[in-house]
């Protein structure tokens, strides 16, 4: 057997917390042997929640902590003083080397600035990305960056560009991966200074499957696999395809409701459309990792079920199989790992 991948998680960080969290790192357990689960937070209520499950208890570590940090925060100030917080002491634990990752809910800005400021980046690494996979009409693809980088330069999409590639080739499985940068349009002399910056320097980098640009009509598409952009724009197509895709849905449900026939209608359509939609469903993949770090740090929704922490902790197991870091190391330092 494998060595086990410890996964440090947030329990308190997250709107359902720590109940969903618990839930879905009970049912990660219960599928595979080679998984501890180090909860961080509040442990009698940790072991409330764990009371309700089968599970076994050497798959299973807590560390209690007395605070927790909240979205209202300023997020460098609530890292720099909140200490004891599950979210500082977790991502204190892949720093020294005791868990492999950290994943949490919690605050957006306070898990950035934890991941680089606590564990740190990688040799040769300018900047770290948020990248979620999003489900496309071919699979999925990878937006990178969606929150990290708002002030990003041309050298740091192109590491972008990079990291993306090898964890789309190495975790999700698609050979040499198309790599396409988010542009206003498919002309080449399209685009603001940055894209028009960038463009070159991703046409003449080497070792990525560069195929220009794609506008944001294309990405539900899957035309490319790795959606380069800055966090501010990524955040915008992100945000947009969630709310897109939860509203479809729900107009989708009211609609086959709507007449007896289409209520007819659509308990006949039901079995297939809910496979189909369940394609669409980001949470089947995970959370977001911060890539580029010296250890890796998972970003979930607030919102959270357990399916989405249970698939973020599955993903954090692939991503040490496959030896990501190492691989983005040895790719942007190949010089001193020759």
């Amino acid at each position: 057997m494998n060595q086990k991948t410890v996964i440090a998680l947030d329990a308190m960080g997250g709107d359902y917390a720590p109940f969903e969290q618990v839930k879905g790192a009970v049912e990660a357990i219960n599928s595979r042997e080679d998984i501890i689960i180090h909860f961080f937070g509040d442990e009698a209520k940790i072991k409330e929640e764990l009371g309700k499950y089968t599970y076994k208890e050497d798959q299973v570590r807590i560390t209690h902590t007395t605070e927790e940090i909240n979205c209202n925060e300023a997020p460098a100030i609530a890292i720099k003083k909140k200490k004891d917080s599950s979210m500082v002491v977790g991502i204190k634990s892949v720093k020294a080397g005791e868990c492999d990752a950290f994943i949490s809910g919690g605050s957006s800005g306070a898990v950035l600035v934890g991941g680089q400021v606590l564990v740190g980046k990688l040799k040769g690494v300018k900047r770290a990305p948020l990248a979620p996979l999003i489900p496309t009409a071919k699979g999925v693809s990878l937006l990178i960056d969606c929150g990290a980088n708002v002030d990003a330069r041309p050298e740091h999409l192109v590491q972008f560009a990079q990291m993306g590639s090898i964890y789309m080739e190495n975790v999700v499985g698609i050979k040499n991966p198309k790599v396409a940068i988010v542009n206003i349009g498919a002309e080449e002399a399209k685009g603001n200074a940055l894209v028009k910056e960038t463009y070159p320097l991703l046409k003449e980098c080497q070792g990525i499957n560069f195929v220009g640009s794609i506008e944001a009509r294309d990405i539900p598409s899957g035309d490319a696999d790795v959606i380069v952009t800055e966090a501010f724009v990524g955040n915008v197509i992100l945000k947009l395809m969630e709310g897109l895709a939860s509203t479809l849905i729900s107009k989708i449900k009211e609609g086959m409701k709507s007449t007896v026939r289409s209520s007819i209608g659509g308990l006949l359509v039901k079995p297939a459309l809910k496979e189909t939609l369940k394609t669409f469903d980001a949470t089947e993949h995970g959370g977001a990792p911060l890539l580029g770090l010296k250890g890796l740090v998972v970003k979930i929704h607030g919102s959270a079920t357990s399916k989405e922490t249970k698939n973020a902790i599955f993903q954090c197991v692939a991503f040490k199989e496959e030896r990501i870091n190492e691989k983005i190391q040895e790719y942007l330092t190949p010089d001193q790992n020759a």
